[in-house]
């Protein structure tokens, strides 16, 4: 699932072939606020920018909801927000709040009750019960490996659908991890963090299954758009980056807009391009 920090890039995952989207919370700050990923966005934005984004597309999203935004009652806020938006699924994070990026130091953990505790608010909050939770523990990094397979369990019994294990730094903890949890897991292929970057192939062996690319698409289009603003501070134009610029075409084609249609979305005339 690479990460969506908006509703076009989610159009772009889906016209790539993805058969999911994710939403990182990184993201959304990053790029919507232009602020850090310390848990600065409240319940309410996260769930009406998330619902732009799963609205845009088909492919069903999962969605970073941090800490839940406060104790069991807001986790079970957030389910329903998160549902009403049209999410397929979410995780939470044992993190205390403030929480931090997981590939940091100097975070810090929540008792493992009290995230069971979210959890159960979660599972009793949502009304579809294919609505996906996932558990994530950032444990590895606090309280050690043995710690934080014990905690999945927990969050296993506690109700969660599969478990988010942040922060492995090699390709034998993964393993280990995967062997020792029997659920559906996710890896975090986030780039510049503590975590190999293991291929999807690699990972699908080692007993995951699913991965996030959270800030690929992010660092990409951050990266690019730095270069050629120097380029165009320095130059004054932008003729050099046109055969390095998405067209006006494809700019329609991936929001299926036909400009001589009376109306939009009338995608009829453009499904087959």
């Amino acid at each position: 699932m690479p990460g969506a920090f908006n509703a076009y890039t989610a159009r772009l995952i889906e016209a790539a072939g993805f058969q999911a989207a994710y939403i990182s919370g990184a993201g959304l700050a990053n790029a919507t606020a232009g602020v850090p990923d310390i848990g600065l966005l409240g319940l309410d934005e996260v769930a009406r920018l998330c619902g732009y984004i799963a609205d845009a597309v088909s492919i069903p999203v999962i969605a970073d909801a941090d800490t839940g935004f406060g104790g069991p009652s807001n986790v079970a806020r957030t389910v329903r927000e998160f549902e009403r938006a049209g999410l397929a699924g979410l995780h939470l994070e044992d993190q205390e709040f403030p929480k931090r990026c997981g590939h940091l130091a100097g975070k810090t953990v929540v008792s493992k009750q009290d995230m069971a505790d979210r959890l159960k608010a979660a599972v009793d909050a949502r009304r579809d019960d294919q609505f996906f939770l996932i558990a994530r523990t950032d444990a590895v990094a606090v309280e050690g490996f043995d710690a934080a397979v014990d905690r999945a369990h927990l969050y296993l019994k506690s109700g969660a659908d599969g478990i988010f294990p942040e922060a492995l730094r090699t390709a034998a903890e993964f393993k280990a991890f995967a062997r020792a949890v029997d659920a559906p897991l996710m890896a975090n292929m986030t780039e510049f963090g503590k975590s190999p970057l293991l291929s999807t192939q690699e990972l699908a062996a080692l007993g995951y299954r699913m991965a996030i690319f959270p800030q690929s698409c992010f660092r990409a289009a951050s990266f690019a758009s730095a270069t050629l603003l120097a380029d165009l501070h320095r130059d004054g134009t932008q003729r050099a980056w046109l055969d390095r610029m998405q067209s006006r075409d494809e700019l329609y084609r991936t929001l299926k807009y036909d400009p001589q249609a009376d109306v939009w979305p009338d995608n009829s005339q453009m499904e087959d391009q």
